[in-house]
């Protein structure tokens, strides 16, 4: 199959699995998702109003951002989406957001942050402090980042869930303190909560993926400080948010969210140097350690991906040779030492 528009892709995002029919219908309550305007939630709102439809079931789909980026908010109302305008951070806003038995948590900020890092903050630590006591009677899925965790040595395959926390950076601490701000409210108030510490979602328009592969295309050198990353197809990654909330629990459940392997950046890109017909140039060299989540446990829980990693880099490769348009929001997933 090839994605040959933006109208396709979007599609194949947002259609929904059996799995995801069957856990929509069984939701108790109305879904709530805040920062839907984000790279993911678009078509996870989408997701979740398709999979709505599918189970016949009659349940509220609200996102709620902004909404800075034109034409997003048309785009998930043509879907059945409600929206919802407005700052998250003014009081009086959150305060006014309908109840909702379910919400997930997809505000945050990461690029950026070394330039504001008070801002930072404030949307990474001090928001999921207020989104907590503000629904505090409902469950909550959280997107966090693999981030929290140090870098790994290769040899040990990544980080599981119960590697200790041990953020590199300001961005990486405030995703920290993300996690922390839901599980005060979570023990608080005895809210179910589950996290997910995501590495890294693709998506044609941007993601690891597509920074490297062009890098390749661009005859620019492909950066191996880190040398190696983990990679999942966004719409699994959706999936998986759509079915975590029976997970939920209080005190968190905390869950590793990305695909089964750890990929070699190099690999990555002679693979896309053999579908171009371009010899890769390199600059540095790998380190004996990188930012790794070893995701077994989801993979138990949900099964393992439906979009393979050598599908992702087809499509991602194609992508760019017709000239797709991007978010020009590149992952800096090469940084090491956190600051982004």
């Amino acid at each position: 199959m090839t994605i040959a528009t933006e109208a396709q892709l979007e599609d194949l995002l947002s259609t929904p699995s059996d799995a995801d029919v069957e856990a929509i219908g069984k939701l108790e309550g109305d879904l709530l998702l805040l920062g839907v305007a984000g790279k993911m939630g678009p078509s996870l709102a989408r997701r979740a109003a398709r999979a709505r439809d599918a189970a016949g079931v009659s349940k509220r789909i609200i996102g709620v951002s902004r909404f800075s980026t034109p034409g997003a908010r048309e785009f998930l109302e043509a879907s059945g989406v409600e929206t919802l305008a407005g700052e998250l951070l003014e009081d009086d806003f959150l305060r006014s957001l309908p109840d909702a038995g379910n919400v997930i948590f997809m505000a945050g900020r990461k690029f950026g942050s070394t330039d504001n890092p008070s801002l930072t903050w404030a949307m990474n630590v001090l928001l999921p402090g207020k989104v907590a006591e503000r629904f505090r009677h409902s469950r909550i899925v959280a997107f966090s980042s693999g981030n929290v965790y140090p870098l790994m040595p290769l040899a040990l395959g990544g980080a599981t869930e119960e590697t200790p926390a041990d953020p590199v950076g300001e961005y990486a601490q405030s995703a920290f303190g993300r996690e922390r701000m839901f599980e005060y409210g979570s023990c608080a108030w005895g809210t179910p909560v589950a996290i997910l510490r995501l590495n890294y979602a693709i998506d044609l328009r941007y993601g690891v993926l597509l920074d490297i592969g062009r890098k390749v295309f661009d005859r620019q050198p492909v950066d191996l400080a880190m040398g190696h990353a983990n990679v999942i197809w966004q719409g699994d990654a959706n999936s998986v948010c759509l079915r975590s909330f029976p997970l939920a629990s209080s005190p968190p459940f905390i869950l590793n969210l990305t695909g089964p392997e750890t990929v070699s950046v190099r690999w990555l890109a002679h693979r896309f140097g053999q579908v171009f017909g371009v010899e890769p140039v390199f600059t540095g060299t790998e380190g004996p350690s990188a930012l790794l989540n070893q995701a077994a446990k989801c993979h138990g829980l949900f099964g393992y991906p439906t979009v393979t990693l050598e599908q992702m880099i087809a499509w991602v490769a194609a992508w760019i040779g017709m000239g797709g348009r991007t978010l020009n929001k590149p992952t800096h997933f090469e940084v090491r030492d956190g600051r982004f």
